[in-house]
């Protein structure tokens, strides 16, 4: 152990796999983050279940579900053209959708733009690191 931070951790994670040892139910945990789950944790899952990334048919069918009636897109929006130049995960999608649809209300318009949505994903994307020119 190297440093307070560390025996925390190792404190946090000790506590956490007793409660699961101890809890008479089903479990379920969810991460994005694979490699950076304790090998003390891996060892005593059941299953795994991995979720591949959408592809562009996926994502172009959560975007048309994920938009209210109340708050349509606007008539320059096209959703298959956003579903195949951002490869996003399901999760990232509907963070990008919160995004637009606060920023349109916010600013009392009636419709969700292009410029909206694209800047969410920019944000989102800036997020996970990653820069968009």
């Amino acid at each position: 152990m190297n440093s307070a931070n560390d025996r925390f951790g190792n404190q946090e994670i000790g506590y956490l796999l007793q409660r699961i040892e101890d809890f008479p139910g089903v479990v379920i945990l969810a991460s994005n983050l694979k490699d950076n789950i304790d090998d003390a944790f891996t060892r005593r899952f059941q299953s795994i279940v991995e979720f591949r990334m959408p592809g562009a048919e996926e994502r172009y069918k959560l975007w048309k579900q994920s938009f209210s009636e109340k708050l349509p897109l606007d008539s320059d929006m096209d959703l298959w053209t956003i579903a195949e130049k951002y490869e996003l995960s399901g999760g990232v999608m509907m963070n990008v959708v919160r995004k637009a649809t606060l920023r349109a209300v916010t600013g009392q318009q009636t419709t969700i733009t292009k410029r909206e949505l694209e800047e969410a994903i920019r944000q989102e994307l800036q997020k996970e690191g990653i820069i968009l020119n």
